[in-house]
């Protein structure tokens, strides 16, 4: 048998960005630590990638996925977290160096000419977001709900149970 020089890509794309500098920013990579120290046997099917913001060559990152979950911290959560489905749209985001995820969508479809796959957002309620500044206890507490959410979804990981998710948050 010969071995293909190109990596295969797993189905599953789960993206966290933030800063770990920037206290409660770090919400995002610190979920994907979580998995991969307590959900390892999903990591078979589940691609991690982390980065201080999204940029436009992300969207690369999406082509062959069947699902993508990005994460990050957010101050507009009403509660602990938030899980919604998104949706390609340029913003004003679109033209800076950190994009919106729906951005990095808006830019996959433009170059792939094509739908990109079901993405999804798990937003981390966070508050405090100085340079220097460690996790808050409320983002601690809301990083252990969004986890447990988080593992829930990778091991449960189709597209109408995600979208059912989202309907209900």
């Amino acid at each position: 048998m010969v071995e293909s020089s190109e990596k295969m890509l797993k189905p599953i794309l789960v993206f966290g960005y933030g800063n770990l500098s920037r206290g409660d920013d770090a919400l995002g990579p610190l979920l994907l630590d979580h998995i991969e120290r307590s959900s390892k046997h999903v990591l078979d099917s589940v691609e991690i990638l982390s980065d201080f913001q999204l940029q436009i060559e992300h969207a690369l990152d999406l082509e062959n996925r069947l699902l993508v979950l990005f994460v990050d911290a957010s101050v507009s959560c009403q509660q602990a977290f938030d899980f919604a489905e998104l949706e390609a749209a340029k913003d004003k985001s679109y033209t800076t160096h950190a994009m919106s995820p729906a951005a990095v969508l808006a830019v996959y479809q433009s170059i792939k000419k094509q739908t990109p796959p079901p993405c999804f957002l798990l937003s981390i309620k966070g508050e405090q977001f100085e340079l220097g500044e460690g996790l808050s206890a409320n983002a601690q507490h809301h990083l252990t709900q969004a986890s447990q959410f988080a593992e829930q979804l990778l091991n449960n990981s189709d597209l109408a149970t995600w979208r059912q998710q989202a309907n209900n948050r």
